[in-house]
């Protein structure tokens, strides 16, 4: 695992990524209509620990996510998943357009 101490840093441009509020409990894996296999707890781990790499390898999942925030509506720690994700979604997106850039 490659390291990116930047990259949490790089999420919370906006401010809206709240994932060390995730206990990492699974509930919010109980009642997602897609059934997506990767876990957010397991995403937002990768992103804590600056595993940009391993967070960019699971892009397509994080399109696949329909951002219904079923998955929010028992967290107890009330870690706002959707909010995270949409984060994610726009870090890749600019990473992507600075790529086409390059």
């Amino acid at each position: 695992m490659k390291v990116d101490p930047d990259f949490l840093t790089a999420l919370n441009l906006g401010g809206g990524f709240d994932a060390r509020m995730c206990m990492n409990c699974g509930t919010c894996t109980a009642l997602c209509p897609l059934g997506v296999e990767l876990l957010p707890r397991k995403l937002f781990r990768y992103a804590l620990l600056g595993d940009r790499d391993r967070v960019l390898g699971q892009t397509e999942t994080i399109f696949s996510c329909l951002l219904c925030r079923m998955c929010e509506s028992n967290c107890p720690a009330g870690v706002h998943i959707a909010e995270n994700v949409r984060t994610l979604r726009t870090y890749i997106n600019r990473e992507i357009h600075a790529l086409a850039e390059a």
